[in-house]
């Protein structure tokens, strides 16, 4: 799909992958919708930035854990834009909690992360869906990460909602054929706040993968919107960690 003059929805839009997504995707004509929760400045900077290489953008902020927020935020884009054709599915949040204690596992815990990660990211496909269908056709990304492959991540609840969201992307890629391909990029560790204090651990890791790098932001964002722009594609998972599993 040709992503200039299109209309994209990215969540978590004004940090990290997100920031990079909307930048790249400003940069090949889209107009953006920077998602935010709490990041206000980080999101209203990255619309600055992409206004002022002459894209258009706007800042919405949207907790994609309540539902009315998220349809909120689909209409005030589809009121500025006239409509809503690509969808990036990247907010996401974590606890970190040692993989063995199970005790620290607690209810809202559980509930928190799937809530946003995986129940946030079915909120907004849901409600951006109509608007795609009546375009004829859209593309959605969903954010997912190797610790749903792999069992091990930040905490054991972040990793098996990672794991669902790689279900939920095979499951609407079925339920929204064929006018929206839904896909899923799978990164390793990418050097973002989440790394924050933990630079030492990131070196340590990085003479370790087959690359001999941590991948950036940029990196993943280049995937993402190859996989925006594959018409042939769907239901896939397209993993970018510098050899992190092989």
């Amino acid at each position: 799909m040709e992503l200039k003059n299109r209309t994209a929805i990215v969540t978590g839009g004004g940090t990290g992958i997100g920031r990079a997504v909307s930048l790249l995707l400003a940069g090949k004509g889209a107009r953006v919708c920077v998602n935010y929760s709490r990041s206000r400045e980080d999101a209203e900077d990255t619309v600055r930035q992409i206004r002022g290489q002459g894209g258009e953008a706007i800042a919405v902020r949207a907790d994609v854990a309540r539902d009315e927020d998220v349809r909120a935020m689909v209409r005030q884009t589809v009121d500025a834009f006239g409509g809503v054709q690509l969808l990036v599915n990247n907010a996401s949040i974590t606890h970190h909690i040692a993989m063995d204690d199970l005790e620290a596992v607690t209810e809202d815990v559980w509930d928190s992360l799937l809530d946003v990660n995986v129940k946030g990211m079915f909120r907004c496909a849901r409600a951006a869906a109509p608007w795609m269908k009546q375009a004829g056709q859209g593309a959605i990304v969903n954010v997912g990460s190797i610790s749903g492959q792999t069992g091990l991540g930040s905490s054991l609840p972040y990793a098996v909602s990672k794991a669902a969201v790689h279900g939920l992307t095979k499951s609407l890629a079925r339920a929204l054929s064929p006018d929206i391909r839904v896909n899923g990029v799978v990164p390793g560790a990418v050097a973002t706040r989440w790394w924050a204090g933990r630079e030492a651990q990131m070196n340590r890791l990085a003479p370790n993968l087959l690359l001999q790098r941590i991948a950036s932001p940029e990196d993943v964002a280049q995937l993402i919107c190859a996989a925006l722009e594959q018409e042939a594609m769907t239901g896939q998972l397209l993993t970018v960690d510098s050899g992190q599993t092989l």
